[in-house]
């Protein structure tokens, strides 16, 4: 390689480095803005703004921890979203190998129907649902407003068609004659399911899991009509630092950082699944 093009090729490597260091560093400055707003005091954030740390003011966190009302938030979220997740996964599964393993008439309709469910935005539902939840289902007996329970099922009917739609060219991908063989041997549909389909699909059944539990977690606007005390969660509950005489910045930030910790160490647990899923299956022989 002559020194003219390995000059070219190190310039375009550097070039694209600072690209990337550049891309990071805007990605992260909102969050270290958002750190440094929790750990001053309000005379601070009202002073000349500064990215310089200059001490640590903690009565934003202790106010936190110290509140059992956040901390029930927090524990709402976590299981809400943990639920949804699974309840997602599995569901995503058995209704994506139905659409691609049966001949069902109508199937492309179907699918279709299905995905058409998430493009329509989540405020369209509001009125409808906050009906559904404190008239219809009362009066049949069902009190889902403001529990958990009506969250998670909530979140199952909008992230569920993104899951299908996910898995669907995953399961598409996986040989037919695997099912053919295990169902000759005497394998039964759930057995097959468990043995090959969700060993094969795993990247994909984790991809979906995990996007699942994101949408559910950041999820503000339909949470806050749907819960008022015993169900909120974390991202309603910031809503409550914005009063009459002003909007409590620090505790707010405060708890924000807190609310991401869950979210970061999720992700860092199951970032390796997140490019393996989003590729298994793009390429169908």
């Amino acid at each position: 390689m002559s020194k003219e093009r390995y000059g070219r090729k190190l310039r375009g490597n550097i070039l694209v480095y600072l690209v990337w260091v550049l891309s990071t560093l805007l990605t992260l400055l909102p969050i270290y803005w958002l750190f440094l707003v929790s750990i001053r005091s309000r005379v601070q954030l009202f002073g000349t703004p500064s990215l310089m740390i200059h001490g640590v003011y903690t009565d934003n966190y202790a106010s936190f921890f110290g509140d059992a009302t956040f901390r029930r938030y927090l524990l709402n979220s976590i299981i809400v979203s943990t639920s949804n997740a699974i309840l997602v996964a599995i569901l995503a599964v058995m209704a994506t190998y139905a659409l691609s393993r049966w001949r069902l008439q109508g199937e492309q309709n179907i699918f279709f129907w299905t995905i058409t469910n998430r493009m329509a935005p989540p405020a369209a539902f509001l009125l409808p649902l906050f009906l559904l939840f404190t008239r219809v289902f009362k009066f049949g007996g069902w009190d889902l407003f403001d529990t958990r329970l009506g969250l998670i099922l909530f979140y199952t009917v909008f992230n569920l068609p993104f899951a299908i739609w996910l898995l669907k060219g995953i399961i598409d991908s996986i040989p037919i004659e695997l099912d053919e063989a295990a169902m000759a041997d005497g394998a039964d549909v759930k057995t097959v399911l468990l043995r090959i389909i969700v060993p094969l699909a795993a990247p994909g059944i984790a991809i979906s899991a995990i996007f699942s539990w994101v949408f559910s977690w950041n999820e503000y606007l339909l949470a806050a009509t749907l819960t008022s005390v015993n169900a909120r969660t974390i991202t309603t509950g910031l809503a409550e630092f914005v009063t009459v005489t002003g909007t409590n910045w620090g505790e707010m930030a405060a708890v924000s950082m807190v609310a991401l910790l869950p979210a970061l160490i999720f992700l860092a647990l199951v970032q390796r699944y997140i490019v393996m899923g989003l590729t298994f299956g793009a390429v169908k022989e």
